[in-house]
């Protein structure tokens, strides 16, 4: 099997009697690794990895902030950093309203997070996690990673758009779950996304109770809330935390801190689960510059910053819907999906059958991103996203461009 991404070679390889493709375990060749939206396109008006556009959040006006950063090159860099970061922990914890630090891990990214749990939790070969599609697709890559199972239970793909709650388009089917961890007790995760990604939809408490508080299921699970801020005041399962040890929420400084450079990932659980994913990390694993721009995003003045601008973004959203709706004649269809995040999911029609067309939305990603200087994401191929593409709410500015564009490329395909 060649290695994915590698132009193959006719160079002989030396020593002969050695075949690196005999070394590698056969789950790791086959894997197809997470395409990220910097692989396709690096310039433009990005609007394709529902990064913040308005920027982070830290005060450049503080004076104490300022000199805490500006401290950076004079910090002892060649010292290993905090391995526990208590102080950022103590934050966050008082931010999410948990009892304290010992409820808090952290991690390089969500990602980070996602594979120590499946690391800690689920047997190679032998056991499985269960993810609703369409949803984060990292799940996946660190499920054949870690070489285990992955089974797949569709969020609702049909609910009608005008329906909410639980039987709404993209709410979860907990009938359908419980079945399936009934039949299948090698199950040991539950990776649930809320707001979803690429749905935006938020998956009801009620919901998320109804998995955590279901008897044959012995596993725990796993809460990704990457666009929790952008939703609705109550609407975090981080509430749920003090009465289900069963229960973890994953958060991140990426999206409504607009920090997705410094990588910092959380986790959310009782002690007993923290312990063990701080039991298994590696021993520093979050940089000191990361560490000191997170302890700035966290000071009080920093986070009253982050919830005006997502304030700002919910109000962008909900004009770039307008405006987008504006475009039906020229086949933009109904925008889907719950509408959470910082993100909008809008199908392409076909300009005769009035009907989800991926080949022309596939070519309208093309033609923006390539030629008109705009870069949304083309999610066609996501189960219940057919001809969609998914934009992330830009500026002001960026938002009228992308219309622009959009509509001009849209008289040409």
């Amino acid at each position: 099997m060649p290695i994915l991404g590698l132009a193959p070679s006719t160079a002989p390889i030396q020593p002969v009697h050695f075949d690196i493709e005999k070394v590698i375990r056969p789950n790791i060749l086959a894997l197809h690794p997470y395409r990220c939206a910097r692989d396709d396109y690096q310039e433009g008006i990005l609007l394709d990895a529902n990064e913040n556009a308005l920027g982070h959040s830290i005060p450049r006006s503080s004076h104490q902030i300022q000199q805490d950063l500006s401290s950076t090159l004079d910090s002892d860099l060649n010292r290993y950093p905090d391995p526990s970061h208590d102080g950022i922990k103590s934050r966050i914890a008082s931010l999410r309203s948990l009892p304290g630090k010992d409820h808090v891990f952290l991690g390089v990214g969500s990602d980070e997070v996602i594979d120590l749990l499946m690391r800690i939790c689920v047997a190679p070969v032998t056991e499985k996690i269960l993810i609703t599609p369409p949803t984060y697709g990292m799940y996946s890559v660190c499920a054949q990673v870690n070489d285990i199972g992955l089974v797949r239970c569709n969020l609702n793909l049909s609910g009608s758009e005008g329906e909410g709650g639980e039987h709404g388009r993209f709410s979860l089917l907990v009938d359908n779950i419980k079945a399936t961890v009934l039949a299948d007790p090698s199950i040991k995760l539950i990776f649930l996304c809320s707001p979803g990604n690429p749905t935006g939809t938020l998956i009801s408490l009620t919901a998320v109770k109804a998995i955590l508080d279901y008897e044959p299921f012995k596993g725990i699970v796993v809460v990704d809330e990457a666009y929790i801020d952008f939703a609705s005041e109550g609407a975090s399962a981080v509430s749920l935390i003090k009465d289900y040890a069963n229960l973890c929420v994953m958060q991140t400084l990426s999206k409504s801190f607009g920090l997705a450079a410094i990588r910092l990932g959380i986790a959310l659980a009782q002690p007993p689960l923290i312990q063990v994913l701080s039991n298994t990390k590696a021993p520093y694993n979050i940089s000191t510059p990361s560490a000191q721009l997170a302890l700035a995003a966290l000071s009080k003045e920093a986070v009253q910053n982050m919830r005006l601008k997502c304030q700002t973004l919910v109000e962008s959203r909900k004009q770039l819907q307008k405006s987008l709706e504006s475009l039906s004649a020229l086949g933009v269809g109904d925008v889907i999906g719950g509408n959470d995040a910082n993100f909008l999911v809008v199908p392409i029609l076909n300009k005769e059958t009035r009907l989800p067309d991926n080949v022309r939305a596939n070519a309208l990603y093309a033609e923006l991103a390539e030629n008109k200087g705009v870069v949304v994401r083309f999610r066609g191929k996501e189960p219940g996203c057919e001809g969609c593409l998914r934009i992330t709410v830009g500026t002001t500015e960026e938002n009228e461009m992308l219309l622009q564009q959009l509509q001009s490329t849209l008289n040409d395909y």
